[in-house]
């Protein structure tokens, strides 16, 4: 089910009115409903996936809780690794199996040593790339020590499959969005309210600004090798403003929805095109995936703590992960490494770390000239 679809204009007041007027504020009740909710939109595509979702859902879980349990340190880690295999094994298998399967077909056949792939017929399911995320980082965070394992099975699935979020985001972590299934939650009428401006908002970026730019490019990109230099520019800048506009929007949608019922959602776009440098955009640009790299890639391999080769060797890793996450192809594999020798650059380049965070034209109305130069410079390399 999508958020720009009929059958989520009728899904959304549905679920609105039953968790507010039928479960009576309970939060039991509440948490049921949304589970159902969840499974029922997610499902609502292809119902298969659904044992996908739970299979994550129950392992992590049982593995959360055997972690509070187990004071054994090679028990414990055992049993983390239990969850990657689990979360990552599906992820690889659906999403990168024929990907490996048909590259290393290629290369051999480079080699002078053709054989024929077996090539999976499966269809890669909705969200698998958020919510496997979602609820491994639980896993870790309970084995860190970061999260304390809860024993309230709903609440947990109501986390994993949190339907605003299911689908496209933002990765939320198990201490900012567990806790809030686990407290009442009561109607509040100005937070409703703000949910509902910031869903049409988003529904706004999604249909008008990136669905109406994407017959654009799409037109552009089917025969650009007819079209002129200056036409694939315009393609190229209505492109960006269509992936900036469909994803930030769907973002804003889940945000807007999440607090219809109660919930808060991070933010996971901070107005990125105003970025003066790729490491400013990075912060900026969906947030809660960038985040998680960092917190759960990039630091565990020693971050940039241990001298510049160090740095580099991560900093790649990272992209190279990341690139892979959006696409399972050489195309984004390529992006990702270019984005790597981006963000770098700046590390080397820039004299100074600037621009990491902060506000453009602060104390100001409008942006210095330098600051519309880096940011302008930031979008042509973007």
């Amino acid at each position: 089910m999508l958020f720009n679809s009929i059958e989520f204009a009728f899904f959304l007041p549905i679920v609105f009115l039953l968790y507010w007027f039928v479960t009576k504020g309970n939060i039991k009740f509440q948490n049921v409903l949304i589970v159902i909710a969840s499974y029922t939109f997610y499902g609502w595509w292809d119902w298969r996936f659904l044992l996908l979702m739970l299979i994550s859902t129950l392992a992590d879980y049982f593995i959360g809780i055997a972690l509070s349990k187990l004071s054994d340190s090679r028990k414990r880690k055992a049993m983390l690794w239990i969850s990657v295999l689990i979360n990552i094994g599906l992820l690889v298998f659906f999403k990168y199996y024929n990907f490996f399967i048909e590259s290393f077909s290629q290369t051999f056949t480079l080699l002078g040593m053709p054989f024929e792939p077996y090539i999976l017929n499966v269809i890669l399911p909705v969200g698998i790339s958020f919510y496997t995320f979602q609820t491994l980082s639980y896993s870790i965070d309970v084995y860190k020590g970061k999260v304390t394992a809860t024993k309230d099975i709903i609440a947990f699935a109501g986390f994993v499959s949190f339907f605003p979020q299911l689908v496209a985001g933002p990765i939320e972590r198990a201490n900012d969005l567990l806790p809030q299934f686990l407290k009442k939650r009561t109607f509040n009428y100005s937070k409703a309210v703000d949910g509902l401006r910031q869903i049409l908002w988003g529904m706004f970026k999604k249909v008008a600004i990136a669905d109406n730019c994407g017959q654009y490019v799409n037109y552009i990109f089917e025969d650009y090798s007819e079209m002129a230099g200056s036409t694939l520019a315009i393609g190229a800048i209505l492109f960006s403003i269509q992936v900036y506009g469909d994803f930030s929007g769907y973002s804003d949608i889940a945000i807007g929805t999440a607090r219809l019922f109660g919930f808060n959602l991070k933010q996971n776009f901070a107005f990125p095109y105003f970025s003066r440098n790729m490491n400013e955009m990075w912060n900026r640009w969906h947030i809660s995936l960038t985040n998680w790299f960092r917190d759960y890639i990039y630091f565990p391999l020693g971050g940039s703590r241990k001298g510049t080769w160090r740095r580099v060797r991560n900093t790649v890793i990272v992209f190279v992960v990341s690139g892979l996450w959006h696409g399972a192809n050489w195309t984004f594999l390529t992006w990702g490494i270019t984005h790597a020798i981006l963000l770098l650059s700046v590390y080397f380049f820039s004299g100074k770390k600037q621009y990491s965070t902060g506000v453009v034209a602060e104390n100001s109305i409008f942006p210095s000239l330098k600051e519309i130069l880096l940011m302008g410079r930031t979008m042509i390399i973007w």
